[in-house]
């Protein structure tokens, strides 16, 4: 028996050898795993494949080596319908921000043994439901999950089916099977399978041709992995060839003799035909001929849509930069905008190719309609290309009409025909960009004799006091404005400009300077555009109409740079909203009047003004007067004085905290026995005041590097010089400071107490460590909290937007420390109980006044400078300390308090504050020192 337990033991493995085969099984573990899940997995793709897709492409070995070139495109994108509840709209977002669009990415070709047939890997992706959504999946779906709205709603993110299957190339069908997980709203991972099908996947494709098919559901159970049926139209995108924009197509694209001339392609943004479809711009208002809610014949589809379009939108999304050709969509939606995240209607929406006529100076669209979609995407096919488009470049603005692109769309029917519907005028739109034009384009002006007539030249001032105004290119002259009635309702709108002189406005290389005018007499001609929203539901001309549309006045006049006056005519178009303007339908008998402040003065100045009209209160067209003022201002003189003051207070400051840490350090050297009773985690806060800000800025005084502003402002003397000084004057207090902290040290080690001043000391150290830190905890949850809300004492501030930022909110707190600097000097009175003259009077409350002065200053500056933050503070920055009205008023009398206390204590004894019991308990008291004699 003990023979058997003896070889039992020896058989028995050591922990290491155990630990050995342990590794050695987990990898042979692994190893058969991956080897044996792949064959799992494509047997079962393969059976579901044979279950669902057999009969429509049969499937074949394929070869293990991927095509390099694809016999497909690599990327197509579409829309769908159906889908619901998992692939369906959001019920939790707005149906505005739904978009129904998918893609269909190639992974990989695979040949197979049967000519024509390949084996097919890709990719379907479904969008988020809402474009909204704040937690967006970038990983293309395959983790994808239900996220939280900014409402706390769940909101599906996008979902990717990876699949394989096969693709004929002779009839073009594909059929694959795969699979995507995705989790419910209740958070559970769930895997949906599915099977793709789609027709006329082409090698080739035309504008007739149209990619369509189905996604169907493979789950017979209900559950939440079931969804309705998809149906899907993709646009082709393999070899496309341009057959309704070819040179014989050419000449049936007049663009009617209502668009003015245009420019050539050399003209428009980097001279190249692809620019145009990466405008900015891509909706366009339409102006109908005639009433568009009474016409017959307005509306370019069929009455069944349930509306007559007022905008349409231009996207496009192949473009061909050697043959100057490209695709578009041209979508008429529902509304007086167009939503950035739209859902596709394909039955209010034309496919069309696009061509750039250079004889005639136009790009010319012909457009075709989706046929057969009324029921489902999957039966859609593109015909009926009677309807064309053209849009030109206006090489001349006017008072009239100052849009950046015009055009007109028509249809080749006759009247008789069903789809005719008249000529409509095409306008670019204010609401993408207000003023977007051409290099080339110039403006006409046309009411200059008006304006002059309607404005005198404005006298200028005997004494200017060296004032300077914008120059009429400058960025000042384009400014948001407010509006206020005489019902003292208030509105908001923008003010740009067209054209200075003979130059365009948005090319003027003169922009940016702040120069007056060149000229002689001192003034130019400007031309304005200028947008005001309603004031509610109420318009500010008196209509009876109700329009939530930007209503626009097109102004021209002369701008004195002498004075900065401005005085302009201004024409509203009178016409609806639709329609196209004719000549009475013009009120040119408006008076636009603006006056800029001057760009150096000292305080904070608006641009103001006002419109008025010049008929009388019995006229129909006459309205009230309205108050402009801009909304924002240009702050370049008053920021100079600004910086300009904040160097002498940082130098005053500097200088005053030199002056009182030498009265200290005199007073110490003439009462040498009270230096021991300095605090050390006093002095040490007051140096690291003063060494950090050196340290941080340490490359201002010897180093030149690209990055300094070498920027003169006119300010009497370089920024750099003056930082250079400031950064001096520290580093002669930081210098002076130290020595004191030295002094002190050498004191403390010298004391023939020195165990008891130590151990108050370290006391005084672990209690100021303590509050210290608390105070850092109560800042770094005051960041949390305040990190979606502006609330609390430190983010009030008039003058100052603080950072909400947690390493923003500790720099703040370190200033708060050092203006509570003398909080450890009350703990070592306390602690030791003294009544010695530690401080001199100059420093404690001298230093205090020191750490007042930027509170005092911030008051100052919140009514005098400008209300923001610049990032261009050198004095009180919100960078450094907590500033607004309420810490502007706490923190002084915190410090007042602390300089009142050591008052006392010095006076009165550490403990006098205390009740009477607790005055004379003994802490430390100093132990007579025998020396030899």
């Amino acid at each position: 028996m003990s023979n058997i337990m003896v070889q039992s033991s020896s058989a028995m493995p050591n922990p290491s050898q155990r630990w050995h085969t342990l590794t050695w099984l987990l990898m042979f573990s692994f190893l058969f795993a991956s080897f044996s899940l792949n064959p799992v997995s494509s047997s079962r793709t393969q059976d579901s494949y044979k279950d669902h897709c057999s009969s429509t492409v049969p499937g074949r070995s394929a070869t293990p080596d991927r095509l390099a070139n694809f016999p497909v495109a690599r990327s197509y994108d579409g829309y769908y319908t159906g889908g619901g509840p998992v692939l369906g709209p959001d019920p939790y977002s707005y149906a505005s921000t739904f978009s129904n669009s998918v893609l269909l990415r190639t992974l990989a070709i695979y040949k197979t043994d049967m000519p024509g047939l390949f084996k097919f890997e890709g990719r379907l992706t479904f969008p988020s439901a809402n474009k909204y959504n704040y937690e967006e999946d970038f990983s293309y779906g395959r983790q994808s999950s239900y996220s939280y709205s900014y409402y706390g709603r769940p909101q599906r993110s996008s979902i990717s089916f990876e699949l394989q299957g096969y693709w004929s190339q002779s009839n073009g069908k594909l059929c694959t099977v795969g699979s995507a997980s995705a989790r419910t709203k209740e958070g559970n991972l769930v895997n949906i399978g599915a099977v793709l099908k789609l027709n006329n996947l082409t090698s080739s494709s035309s504008i007739t041709s149209l990619i369509t098919g189905t996604l169907e559901n493979l789950s017979s159970a209900e559950g939440a992995d079931k969804f309705d049926p998809v149906s899907i139209m993709l646009l082709p995108q393999m070899n496309y060839e341009y057959h309704s924009v070819s040179e014989d197509h050419k000449n049936g694209c007049s663009g009617g003799s209502e668009i003015p001339p245009g420019l050539s392609l050399s003209s428009l943004p980097k001279g190249t035909f692809c620019s145009i479809a990466s405008r900015a711009v891509n909706q366009f208002n339409l102006r109908y001929v005639r009433d568009f809610n009474s016409a017959k014949n307005c509306n370019p589809f069929d009455a069944g849509i349930g509306y007559v379009p007022r905008v349409m939108s231009l996207y496009g999304f192949e473009c061909s930069e050697d043959k100057e050709r490209m695709r578009v969509l041209v979508e008429f939606p529902n509304g007086t905008y167009v939503n950035y995240y739209r859902s596709f209607n394909a039955q209010t929406t034309l496919v069309g190719e696009g061509s750039w006529d250079e004889s005639k100076h136009q790009l010319c669209i012909v457009a075709c309609r989706f046929l057969g979609v009324t029921e489902s995407l999957a039966s859609a096919r593109v015909g009926d290309c009677s309807t064309k488009l053209t849009l030109r470049f206006p090489a001349i603005w006017s008072i009239k009409d100052a849009s950046s692109i015009v055009g007109q769309i028509w249809t080749n029917k006759t009247e008789k025909e069903s789809g005719y519907f008249d000529p409509i005028m095409l306008r670019s739109s204010s609401t993408s960009s207000p003023a977007v034009g051409v290099a080339d384009s110039k403006y006409k002006y046309t009411k200059i004799d008006t304006a002059r007539k309607w404005c005198p030249k404005p006298e200028k001032p005997a004494k200017t006091q060296g004032e300077r105004y914008p120059n009429g290119n400058s960025d000042f002259m384009r400014f948001d404005i407010s509006v206020k009635n005489s019902k003292g309702q208030i509105a908001w709108g923008y003010s740009v400009p067209l054209s200075v002189g003979d130059q365009n406005y948005e090319y003027s290389s003169s922009q940016g300077s702040v120069e007056p005018s060149n000229s002689s007499s001192g003034s130019v001609n400007i031309s304005y555009k200028i947008g005001l929203a309603p004031f509610g539901r109420m318009s500010p001309f008196n209509t009876s109409s109700v329009s939530y549309e930007t209503i626009e006045i097109l102004a021209e006049g002369t701008y004195h740079a002498e004075t900065g006056s401005l005085c302009m005519v201004g024409c509203r178009n009178l016409a609806s909203d639709n329609q196209i303007p004719s000549g009475d339908s013009l009120d040119c008998r408006i008076l636009v009047k603006l006056h800029f402040p001057p760009v150096n003065s000292k305080k904070a100045s608006y641009i103001k003004g006002s419109i008025n009209s010049t008929r009388g209160r019995s006229d129909p067209l006459y309205f009230e007067r309205l108050d402009l003022s801009s909304a924002s201002f240009y702050d370049d003189g008053f920021s100079i004085w600004r910086m300009d003051v904040e160097i002498i207070m940082v130098l005053i400051s500097t200088t005053l905290s030199c002056v009182f840490v030498v009265l200290q350090i005199f007073h110490v050297k003439r009462h040498p026995d009270v230096l021991p009773f300095v605090s050390l985690v006093m002095l040490s806060v007051l140096t690291l005041g003063h060494l950090i800000p050196l340290v941080l800025n340490f490359e201002a005084l010897f180093f030149d590097y690209p990055r300094r502003r070498n920027r003169w402002f006119g300010s009497g003397g370089w920024v750099e010089a003056d930082e250079v000084i400031v950064r001096v004057a520290g580093m002669v207090a930081f210098l002076f400071q130290f020595r004191l902290l030295q002094k002190t040290w050498s004191a403390k080690w010298g004391d023939g107490n020195k165990k008891g001043l130590w151990s108050a000391e370290k006391k005084t150290l672990f209690v100021a460590l303590t509050l210290y830190v608390a105070g850092a905890m109560v800042a770094v949850v005051g960041s949390w909290w305040n990190s979606n809300d502006d609330g609390g004492m430190g983010a009030n501030s008039p003058t100052i937007v603080q950072s909400d930022s947690l390493w923003g909110h500790l720099k703040s707190y370190a200033g708060l420390v050092l203006d509570g600097f003398l909080l450890s000097q009350i703990l070592l009175n306390i602690l030791w109980n003294s009544r010695q003259k530690t401080l001199s009077c100059s420093f404690y409350i001298g230093n205090t006044f020191v750490r007042l002065l930027p509170h005092a200053y911030d008051l100052y500056r919140a009514h005098n400078f400008a209300r923001h933050y610049d990032g261009s503070y050198i004095y009180a920055s919100p960078g450094a300390d907590f500033y607004s009205t309420a810490w502007d008023v706490v923190i002084p009398l915190g410090c007042l308090l602390f300089a009142m206390i050591i008052y006392l204590q010095q006076r009165f004894g550490g403990r006098c504050f205390f009740p009477r019991r607790f005055r004379e308990l003994p802490v430390y008291e100093a132990v007579p020192v025998v020396c030899d004699a």
